[in-house]
């Protein structure tokens, strides 16, 4: 027990997610480049098709990039990236941000 928590202990399914999330955002990023760059054949009905399928996997690849991105530096839920947030601020020096009301409020 003392030397999980001395050498961090990092759960190996949780290492291995973050290479699919990095494996996925490269694969898309790879196809849609190749499909960009190999330009439209065929017949013009489809091109509006094709386009939506190469924006759709850059779009994709930046998704994966993202969650891969916060996954890695320890951001699992909103409560982290708001706290993360926080400490930004205040490593800035700016004012900590106010609480809006609540929907429930109004």
């Amino acid at each position: 027990m003392e030397m999980e928590e001395i050498t961090g202990g990092g759960n190996t399914s949780e290492t291995g997610i973050q290479w699919w999330w990095g494996v996925a955002a490269a694969a898309q990023m790879g196809l849609g480049m190749r499909s960009y760059a190999k330009g439209y054949a065929g017949d013009s009905r489809f091109m509006p098709l094709k386009a939506f399928t190469v924006a759709s996997l850059f779009v994709g690849s930046a998704a994966s990039a993202s969650v891969l991105l916060l996954q890695s530096n320890g951001i699992n839920g909103v409560e982290d990236l708001m706290e993360a947030g926080a400490n930004l601020r205040a490593k800035l020096g700016l004012p900590p941000r106010t609480q809006n009301k609540k929907m429930d409020d109004l």
